[in-house]
């Protein structure tokens, strides 16, 4: 199993857009969960990415995808840390 964590918060219309495209990817991802983090409920998160939300980070990596993606770019994104070059 891998963790994503789509770094947004909430009245962000391009973070919804972001969740939505990252939504249709992860139907065909099983080994992947996805966690919503709302920057506003941490200091630290607020600090590091106020200015470039939505992100999506690879937690075990800490693997970063910044806005703006599509579906093409998260699905490589996925692939690229589910698989990486040893």
């Amino acid at each position: 199993m891998h963790t994503f964590l789509l770094l947004g918060t909430a009245g962000c219309h391009l973070c919804e857009e972001a969740e939505l495209i990252l939504n249709e990817c992860i139907q065909s991802n099983p080994q992947m969960e996805v966690q919503l983090i709302d920057i506003a409920e941490e200091e630290h998160w607020q600090a590091l990415y106020a200015i470039c939300i939505p992100v999506l980070l690879h937690a075990e990596s800490q693997n970063e995808l910044c806005w703006p993606f599509n579906s093409i770019d998260i699905l490589e994104f996925i692939s690229k840390n589910a698989n990486p070059v040893a």
